[in-house]
């Protein structure tokens, strides 16, 4: 590849240099111990999630010149256990006519000894545009990896901006493939002219020669104007479908973020390839920071994914003093119970584990318990809860009263714009807590939700308190590498 094209050598030489150049920065109070986070720049959406031969493959998108993003490229990480990391580097650059203006999303799907990748290859064209249902190229392109993912090689456009249905507007992204059978099935998130959001299905029976299948899904009335990352799965004999879409209507407490992501399940029928919801749609999580995820199954039959502890467009802001910006959220593990999508942190992340500290609380009112620990994990497990309230490094809260039936999260100055976010729940059971430096993701009621933030405390403060009126036990591990 590099031999016909001299300017892939030379933007990756350029990348290179710089991080050769780059100076190790141990001063940044907000660097994350446990999660992914960029070298440098900025990161978004997670790409091309695998496992192969035992290592995990975590490609994503990547602007590594500026923080506040830019051109897009495909970074890559590689793991033997989710926990240690490795950067290779750069794995996709933008160097050909067809997504010169950033390589952008998509995914891997693994066939024997090769994985084959699919992704948006994204163009803009000068002039009076407005980038929706003019001048802008989105060409569904194919690479494939012949030595297990670690150098990918581009191979052609499978489907150009001139091939897709002319009902629809120029954003149709984000490719993922699954094989039913002898067939493979390809959706994209897409928007139509009367800017609708649906999921649009595609068919081959080789992964070159690709066909119109129709809308897999959608549109649907009040589902917003764009579906973004589109994923489908069999779990626990269940049909799932995940897609981010934008343009929903805030609705009590649900969809207070600019953009959602969630999931219906449903059935497939396989005759006509369209999705019938048998639920309504189910936001992922109810935090601030969580868009774009990618699942993948792993070689022991879990179904594990990631996503961007982030949001596109959102009023809320990341300090970026430190020359980074965005991180990717802990894997969490799916299963379907009860018609339910349910999260779990993957069981991997055990390792980091150390100084346990068991705790019988019997909390009344006027007494506390504290832990300490930057970098944390707090799992408490409830026979009765009346009031709680758990405050981290005395400007995050998370409380609950049985009164209201609310589980509040709420941030301060450390929200950097981060107001609240509410739960209506029955009971209260279990909270697992994950404490990262800026980040915290708690899981509620052994994974029935989940809300994740990114906050920005002072580095002074590293106490956790827990107040109210409750029985039950805590555990604390401090997380460590």
């Amino acid at each position: 590849m590099s031999k016909v094209n001299p300017l892939h050598d030379e933007m990756k030489k350029r990348y290179e240099d710089m991080m050769t150049s780059l100076q190790h920065d141990d001063t940044d109070p907000y660097a994350l111990a446990f999660h992914v986070m960029p070298p440098t720049g900025w990161l978004n959406d997670p790409n091309g999630a695998c496992q192969v031969d035992g290592v995990y493959h975590l490609y994503y998108q990547y602007s590594p010149y500026d923080a506040l993003g830019g051109l897009k490229y495909w970074g890559h990480y590689t793991s033997t256990d989710l926990v240690h990391f490795k950067d290779e580097g750069l794995a996709l650059l933008p160097d050909q006519p067809y997504d010169l203006h950033g390589v952008y999303s998509g995914s891997a799907f693994v066939e024997g000894e090769e994985i084959h990748y699919f992704y948006t290859g994204n163009v803009k064209h000068l002039g009076e545009h407005d980038y929706i249902t003019s001048g802008r190229e989105q060409n569904t392109v194919h690479a494939v990896s012949y030595d297990g993912g670690m150098t990918i090689e581009k191979k052609r456009v499978v489907m150009d901006s001139n091939a897709y249905p002319s009902f629809l507007s120029n954003h149709i992204r984000d490719p993922k493939v699954r094989k039913v059978d002898d067939q493979y099935f390809m959706v994209l998130g897409a928007r139509d002219l009367k800017s609708q959001g649906l999921v649009v299905m595609y068919r081959s029976d080789n992964l070159t020669d690709w066909t119109y299948h129709g809308s897999f899904l959608g549109p649907l009335e009040g589902m917003g104007y764009m579906w973004e990352c589109p994923d489908f799965f069999s779990l626990n004999d269940q049909e799932v479908l995940i897609l981010s879409p934008q343009g929903l209507a805030e609705d009590g407490l649900q969809y207070q973020n600019v953009y959602q992501s969630g999931y219906y399940i449903g059935d497939v029928d396989w005759e006509n390839v369209t999705f019938d919801p048998k639920s309504d749609f189910i936001e992922l999580d109810r935090g601030f920071d969580f868009y774009a995820p990618q699942t993948f199954e792993d070689e022991s039959g879990r179904r594990v994914m990631w996503a961007w502890m982030g949001l596109p467009d959102a009023e809320y802001q990341n300090p970026v003093d430190h020359g980074w910006q965005h991180a990717m959220t802990l894997p969490r593990v799916l299963t379907v119970e009860n018609q339910n999508l349910i999260q779990r942190p993957h069981p991997n992340y055990q390792q980091l584990r150390q100084n346990e500290e068991q705790r019988v609380v019997n909390i009344t009112e006027g007494a506390y318990e504290y832990f300490t620990g930057k970098v944390a994990e707090l799992h408490c497990t409830f026979d009765t809860v009346t009031q709680l309230e758990i405050s981290i490094r005395k400007d995050v809260s998370l409380s609950y009263d049985t009164t209201t039936q609310l589980l509040t999260l709420a941030l301060g100055a450390s929200g950097h714009g981060r107001g609240q976010r509410q739960i209506k729940l029955e009971k209260l059971s279990e909270l697992q807590l994950f404490l990262d430096r800026s980040s915290l993701e708690v899981f509620v009621n052994d994974g029935a939700y989940v809300m994740t933030t990114r906050m920005y405390l002072e580095p002074t403060e590293d106490k956790v308190e827990v107040t109210g009126e409750l029985q039950g036990i805590i555990y604390h591990w401090l997380l460590d590498k």
